[in-house]
């Protein structure tokens, strides 16, 4: 399980981060911890970014059960779990 969690984010971050650069946003990944990850955002890219973020994490694999995004917005990653 722990292999297929690593492989399904490692191919969500390549694909978000194409589709960044694609859209030409300076909004980025800044860091991985597990199965989380944190991103520094414009706030005028906030929805895009969102957008992005959920249809890549969700559709990173073909699975049985639905893979849930969550979300969390804050100027420090104590406030995004809030």
């Amino acid at each position: 399980i722990q292999g297929t969690a690593a492989d399904l984010i490692k191919r969500a971050m390549v694909e978000m981060d194409r589709a960044f650069r694609e859209q030409g946003l300076r909004s980025g990944m800044i860091l991985q911890v597990h199965d989380e990850l944190l991103f520094e955002v414009a706030e005028e890219e906030r929805e895009v970014v969102a957008r992005i973020v959920r249809e890549k994490m969700e559709g990173a694999l073909q699975l049985r059960v639905p893979l849930v995004v969550e979300m969390g917005w804050g100027p420090t990653w104590l406030d995004a779990h809030a």
